[in-house]
Formats: structure tokens, sequence, C-alpha cells
């Protein structure tokens, strides 16, 4: 296994496409695992720690441009306002050390659907910023995930930023462990509402093939918002459309039986989560209105 130590991000892009079988390592929390555990033995290892613009991020008028290589523990600490969804994800990963180390690049990467960043970044609508020594190109979160563990790079692109929406609607994230830490995702939903479109965008992690959206379950809530004017009013949202919410997210899942859970549990649990995500933001969005009317 030979070790590519790029000191630049042109150098590194230039050795991706010298050798488009190199595995990028940053935070290493989840390659490191794989190559310990014999599960990988890649011929290249690009190391891009070298490349200080990764850990860097810039807050904009409607968008955050995150560096691939920004810590959870940045983001938790520096951008919880702007980005409360990842930021409530970021909370959940393994440990404090781990948080030091890893990044959302290394989830998108890994494109494991239990990786703890997807959720929210599917909710958020956000995109990845990829790019080769031939350009680069902005691909939308929904179109990344292409299958087990693969996603939408070329073999010569590489992960340079994600751009994320800054927050207009309050945001939340659930996960279920089989503990309370250290612990993968036996299952996790993400949800944000955006009051300036009027819609709700959701992510679901661990509980099918790739991180998903529950595009059924949020058309039927952005209509029964829509139709029983629930933006305008701030009224408590319906049990029944609560229940409906929960039982169209469940039915998003594709999920299989392992040693986390059952495909049965999952798809339980993410509608438990889904109901209870949208009553903790939906709250949250009633709060606001009533304090925005107060001070009217």
């Amino acid at each position: 296994m030979d070790f590519l130590r790029p000191a630049s991000w042109e150098e590194a892009l230039a050795a991706k496409a010298e050798h488009p079988t190199a595995v990028p390592i940053a935070g290493g929390t989840d390659v490191m695992v794989e190559i310990n555990f014999d599960h990988r033995r890649p011929e290249y290892l690009l190391d891009l720690n070298r490349i200080g613009e990764l850990t860097e991020w810039e807050v904009g008028g409607e968008n955050v441009r995150l560096g691939a290589s920004v810590p959870y523990t940045a983001i938790m600490e520096n951008l919880r306002a702007e980005l409360p969804g990842l930021a409530l994800a970021s909370h959940t990963v393994a440990s404090p050390q781990i948080r030091n180390r890893g990044g959302v690049g290394g989830n998108l990467g890994t494109a494991s659907p239990a990786g703890d960043a997807h959720p929210a970044l599917l909710a958020a609508g956000a995109e990845v910023e990829a790019e080769s020594v031939r350009g680069t190109r902005m691909i939308p979160i929904d179109e990344f995930y292409t299958g087990v563990k693969r996603n939408a790079l070329a073999p010569d692109e590489l992960i340079r930023a994600v751009h994320i929406k800054k927050a207009d609607g309050p945001q939340q994230f659930s996960k279920v462990g089989t503990r309370n830490a250290m612990v993968i995702a036996v299952c996790a939903f993400g949800l944000a509402l955006h009051p300036g479109s009027r819609t709700v965008r959701t992510g679901i992690g661990s509980a099918a093939p790739t991180p998903v959206r529950a595009k059924a379950a949020e058309d039927f809530l952005n209509a029964a918002l829509e139709e029983g004017g629930f933006w305008e009013s701030g009224d408590i949202i319906t049990p029944s459309v609560a229940k409906q919410f929960a039982e169209l997210a469940s039915g998003a899942c594709n999920p299989i039986d392992d040693v986390r859970g059952t495909a049965k549990y999952r798809r339980h649990a993410v509608g438990i989560m889904a109901r209870r995500t949208l009553g903790w933001t939906w709250e949250q969005y009633r709060g606001t209105a009533r304090t925005l009317e107060g001070a009217a």
C-alpha cells in the first residue's frame, strides 16, 4: 500500500487523476476501521490532511460552504444556528475523539446508509461540490447516493465541500442505537421545516440500501399544512395528520434484518421518529410564529 501526501488541493487532484483507485483519507474514522479489520486493502491511500482549506467553512447570505474535512466538533460549536439539523446529528457521532477528526466529506465518500450526516443533509437540501482536474460540478444530495456504499463521484473526483442552505425554520434529528453513545445507527431520521417555501423535507438513515427521503410523506404533509392553513395560523397539527405522516415515512423504508435490528423494528422506529420530530419542529415553529406576532 502506497501513501500519497499532496501538499495542496491541486496536487491532490493530480494524484487522484494519476491513481483513480486511490482512497482519500482525512479523518480516517471509516477508512482505518476497514483497513484494520482487513475489509479493504487499497493500492494507494491519498492523505488530505495537509490541505488546510478542507477544514474551513464560509457562511454566506443563503448558504454555508462546508469544507469536506470540517470536523463535527466545529459544526456543533460554530454552526448550530445556521445548520441546526446537522449540528444535532454531529452530536450523535461516536466519541469526542472521533468528532474532533471526522467530517461530513468522509460520511459522503463512504456513502454508508448508516452515516449520521446523511439524513440532515437530505432534509436541508445540500449540494456536494466535487472536483477533478477536468473541472468542478455540483451534485444535488438527492442524486449523490447511487447504491450500497456507492456514490455519484467519478473515479478521478474528490469532494471539496458541501453547500447547505442556512436554516430558515426548525430542524431536528433523531437516531436509534443499541446504546446511548459510540454506536452505529439502527435507524435515523432528519426533518427540516422550510417556511420560506412552505415545504418540509426529510432524510432517513440506515433503513434502506441508501440514505433516502420519505417523499410521499413530504408530499402529504406539504398538502395538509397548506390546505389546513397551518403555516399562517400556527395551529397544532392534528393527530390524524401526524399519524398519516409517520405511516408514510415508515413506508419509505426498505430495511434489512441484521445484528443491530430487524427490518420490522426499523420501519416501526422510523415512524415513531417521524412523528416525534414533526412534533418537536412544529412546536418550535409555533413558538417563533407567536413571538413574531407578539412583536408586531
